[in-house]
């Protein structure tokens, strides 16, 4: 994931058409920048703020606030960027195969 942030799978393999659920715990002010996933994704936030929009670039004020016990939807392939305010933990779930990929490959953390 990247410096400042973890993830943790709770359930499932992500490579496999399966059901899977995971935890991922960011920093304060870690940013995810834009990127799309290859299946729908349902994010639970449990604790801290999750600040997320849709768009191919990011923008920290386009955000919309999602606080503890807020959740949200994201569809295939629709760009999505985001960053936690205070240390932020949401659980994420969906069908795999699921994964990551960055508009921008120098955005992404795993490089």
């Amino acid at each position: 994931m990247g410096e400042g942030a973890e993830i943790a799978i709770i359930e499932g393999d992500l490579s496999r058409e399966a059901p899977f659920t995971i935890r991922l715990r960011l920093e304060d002010g870690y940013e995810i920048r834009p990127h799309v996933h290859p299946a729908y994704e349902r994010v639970t936030v449990l604790v801290g703020t999750l600040h997320f929009s849709h768009g191919e670039n990011y923008d920290a004020d386009a955000t919309h606030r999602l606080g503890e016990g807020d959740f949200a939807i994201m569809a295939p392939g629709d760009p999505m960027f985001g960053h936690a305010e205070g240390e932020t933990v949401f659980q994420l779930h969906g069908t795999g195969p699921w994964g990551i990929e960055y508009l921008d490959p120098a955005d992404d953390p795993r490089n």
